[in-house]
């Protein structure tokens, strides 16, 4: 099975078990957003600045693995046109039942982002990229893919891992992992994420990252840091995620 399967079935599973970023918005959240109320999430706890955003209202925006109905009903309802992509059914289904509940229409496309994206070139003002690529071997290709489908002066917002969670062992107290965490080169770690029921995960540099976004052609703007929320890195207040807001120039 392709690790982007193995990584649909276990996401899945976690939706089933209740995971926090596969339950859909209330219809309060929607309507809150409806009256200017709103924050939405690219990294585990700290919202998106506003002013990263602008004026939604008939701005067209990918939701780039970005289903589970979280923050693509949020922008419907500020007055955007949504496009969202994701590989997991179950997700793609929550940004269905939200969408059906609320009565707004998007565009909703089950999709590999490690794939060319099945779309024109500039057809998007903004793609909102939660955390996840940290399921996907190889990020430069995704980065050029982006910058090929945003509009000339259009915003690339993405939440990305720091690698730090690939050395550490599970209670975080001890590095017990080399660099680059990649199971597909490395029975090993392989197995500690098969004990886990974590899917297929692989770390990436902010050479990767960053250095990624730069060689596309995109303009980092502004970034942010963030922890995991929970557990021993982020009671010692060390970040672990990086959020970034890029954009592609106008000439």
């Amino acid at each position: 099975m392709d690790y982007q399967d193995i990584n649909a079935r276990t996401i899945d599973g976690w939706i089933r078990d209740g995971w926090k970023w596969g339950q859909p918005i209330s219809h309060e959240i929607y309507e809150k957003a409806q009256n200017g109320e709103w924050d939405v999430l690219l990294t585990p706890t700290k919202p998106v600045p506003h002013s990263w955003f602008g004026d939604l209202k008939g701005k067209k925006i990918l939701g780039l693995a970005s289903g589970g109905g979280q923050q693509m009903p949020v922008f419907a309802a500020l007055g955007a046109v949504c496009t969202v992509l994701d590989y997991s059914p179950l997700q793609i289904e929550s940004e269905r039942l939200v969408a059906e509940r609320e009565g707004y229409d998007i565009r909703i496309i089950r999709g590999d982002m490690t794939k060319r994206l099945p779309f024109e070139d500039e057809e998007f003002d903004l793609i909102f990229h939660p955390v996840s690529n940290c399921y996907v071997e190889e990020v430069r290709p995704i980065w050029k893919e982006c910058f090929r489908v945003l509009k000339r002066g259009g915003y690339l917002i993405s939440g990305t891992d720091h690698y730090l969670n690939y050395i550490v062992d599970a209670e975080e107290k001890q590095i017990i992992n080399t660099l680059p965490f990649n199971p597909l080169q490395n029975p090993e770690q392989m197995r500690q994420l098969e004990e886990d029921d974590s899917g297929v995960q692989f770390s990436h540099s902010l050479e990767e990252q960053i250095g990624g976004q730069l060689e596309a052609g995109f303009n980092l703007l502004a970034l942010y840091e963030d922890t995991n929320g929970e557990g021993r890195l982020h009671d010692m207040n060390i970040p672990t995620f990086l959020a970034m807001r890029s954009q592609k120039p106008w000439k």
